[in-house]
């Protein structure tokens, strides 16, 4: 097998990462669907739920060490005489055995992935919560309307966010290509990022900090439907 060759499916893997996130993504939004519904059957369709996205994060999982195996291992073989890339395959299978045999499940409940479907779970659960919903009420309607506005707004892009992501340090959201970008940008400067939200204490805020807001984001869709109904 050619380098390009072993490139070119390494691309494809992935492209598949990308359709197993989406994956994920609707998982969860069905699993707030039936937190939201409260019936006698929620529970157990939840545990399917997060029964399927806890497979969806291992196969995540295995593709990410499978890439990086293949990545070493063709690194070593190129050095050396091209016949030698006759033998890659054998030592990507041996490595990669030996790799997932390393790995617990356990480990799995810590893919943001799956961190973010039980914090959505649980935030739909509690807001569901009868005196949660009383303590609503009684807000004003013109200020919870505009605050919720507010919080569909980035602090970088000052535009409505289009995938939201929350800081676990400070709970403050932003549109993660924006949060990203800067993280990297500050990377590059060698210089910590603080959050952009004023006011924030947060001095030093990584990429592994965050996590997908989907309730938010849920929020953002919802007001969009409504806006087009109008």
């Amino acid at each position: 097998m050619s380098l390009s060759a072993v490139h070119a499916s390494i691309s494809s893997l992935r492209d598949c990462q990308t359709d197993i996130k989406t994956g994920m993504d609707i998982v969860t939004d069905v699993a707030i669907d039936l937190a939201e519904a409260q019936d006698g059957e929620a529970n157990s369709g939840i545990k399917e739920m997060e029964a399927m996205i806890l497979e969806y994060a291992k196969l995540d999982r295995e593709i990410n060490h499978f890439t990086d195996v293949v990545q070493q291992v063709t690194a070593e073989l190129s050095i050396q005489p091209s016949e030698a890339m006759s033998g890659l395959s054998a030592m990507v299978k041996e490595r990669f055995s030996e790799r997932i045999a390393g790995l617990s499940d356990a480990e799995l409940q810590n893919h943001q992935k799956v961190v973010a479907f039980k914090d959505s779970i649980m935030n739909t659960l509690n807001q569901a919560n009868p005196e949660s919903a009383e303590n609503m009420e009684e807000l004003d309607e013109d200020i919870a309307v505009t605050q919720s506005q507010v919080n569909f707004t980035c602090p970088l892009t000052q535009v409505e966010m289009l995938n939201p992501v929350k800081n676990k340090k400070c709970n403050h959201n932003y549109d993660k290509e924006a949060i990203v970008g800067l993280i990297k940008t500050r990377q590059n400067q060698k210089k910590k990022c603080c959050c952009p939200v004023v006011g924030c204490g947060n001095t030093d805020v990584r990429e592994a900090d965050l996590v997908p807001d989907l309730i938010l984001r849920r929020k953002i869709q919802s007001q969009k439907r409504q806006s087009n109904k109008t």
